[in-house]
């Protein structure tokens, strides 16, 4: 594993019918699976795709967490990949079938099963979607991860520009089960998704360490009642969750305030969840702006995301702040500013570090203002 790649490159092999480049393709992407894919790094004989593939996948905490999420005797993954998710439904449910267009890849995903030991699994080599056509099977589940067409372009996406494009499809996956998953990446927006998908029943945005990894659509045939979103922040200490109903925030009372003696910053499933009046009204806290999506509360709470003692409130005011900043540390945020991280550093010679948290914002009086701030530690 910490084999000098570059030198592995200039020698000659040492195995039959194995080429150097192959074993170096094997270690890069091995290598990739540390911490992302500790039971496939850890199991001997794994073979592995190419670092694509491995970049591409869920990792095992967002498998292991949607696999409780369904149940049944059977499933089927329609665009199985390196059969991450596959893998961890089957610990769930009775039978699950991986499709997989990708005839080298399914036959790695085959031969790794085995090394697993997993027998639950059948493998099929085939576009999933055309898979499906072919049979009459009913099943408990159907999952689908549609990955983006290559010529799309820009960072706005919707499910029609995917593979498979499941907005057309979602007849044929209701003719065959009656509870559909489908896995998107966190830049698509969830009201552009709702415009596109019906029958949705639950929405899950899941985060590792503040970083939105994928959203999760829970679809049930016929369903038409409230939808649900619920929030998951895995961290190395804890896991924060946040649970709501989507017209509990088009209903919520939302309170705001000048800053108190506390900060609370939304973690970053939440902010992408939408549920910032429902947060304030839920949790008891004042919101700073109607869009700085800062909370502020006289008591401490434990909240969802990173907690701030405010040791200051400072206008903004170039010159005062110049005298204020004693340091040369601090950790910048900006909620609702108009001058960016970047600007500001250069602007009050400020490097990245230190224990001094500053927030530069606009309160509810629409004065731009600096909070000082100390992390609350103890709570994460």
């Amino acid at each position: 594993m910490d084999s000098d790649i570059t030198k592995l490159l200039f020698q000659n092999p040492d195995l039959e019918n194995v080429s150097i480049k192959e074993i170096v393709e094997q270690i890069e992407a091995k290598k990739k699976c540390k911490t992302k894919l500790p039971t496939w790094f850890n199991t001997p004989e794994i073979y592995y795709p190419n670092k694509l593939n491995i970049e591409q996948t869920s990792s095992e905490i967002t498998a292991q967490y949607k696999s409780h999420l369904v149940s049944g005797k059977s499933l089927i993954d329609l665009t199985g990949g390196f059969g991450i998710d596959a893998y961890y439904f089957s610990k769930e449910v009775e039978h699950v079938e991986h499709c997989e267009i990708n005839e080298t890849l399914s036959t790695i995903v085959k031969h790794n099963y085995q090394k697993l030991g997993v027998l639950n699994i059948t493998t099929i080599t085939n576009d999933g979607i055309e898979y499906l056509k072919s049979i009459q099977q009913e099943f408990d589940w159907i999952y689908v991860d549609p990955s983006r067409r290559h010529d799309t372009k820009g960072k706005v996406f919707f499910l029609r520009d995917c593979l498979p494009n499941a907005p057309n499809h979602l007849e044929l996956l209701f003719e065959h089960s009656n509870n559909i998953m489908i896995k998107t990446a966190p830049l698509l927006d969830i009201k552009a998704g709702l415009n596109e998908l019906h029958s949705v029943k639950e929405i899950h945005v899941v985060a590792i360490d503040n970083d939105v990894k994928e959203l999760l659509w829970i679809l049930e045939k016929r369903y038409s009642d409230s939808i649900t979103i619920k929030t998951i922040n895995f961290k190395k200490e804890d896991t924060q969750e946040f649970t709501f109903e989507m017209k509990d925030e088009l209903e919520a009372k939302v309170s705001y305030s000048e800053p108190l003696s506390y900060l609370f910053e939304p973690n970053s499933a939440i902010l992408k969840s939408g549920a910032f009046k429902f947060l304030s009204e839920k949790l008891k806290v004042n919101k700073l702006h109607i869009n700085s999506h800062l909370y502020t509360s006289e008591e401490f709470i434990d909240f969802p995301g990173r907690q701030f003692k405010i040791e200051k409130t400072l206008p903004y005011n170039k010159k005062l702040l110049k005298k204020e900043f004693s340091f040369s540390k601090a950790n910048i945020s900006i909620r609702n500013f108009s001058e960016s991280v970047e600007q500001l550093k250069k602007k009050f010679n400020l490097r990245d570090g230190g224990t001094i948290y500053l927030f530069f914002t606009t309160d509810v009086n629409e004065q731009r203002i600096v909070l000082v701030c100390s992390k609350v530690w103890q709570f994460g």
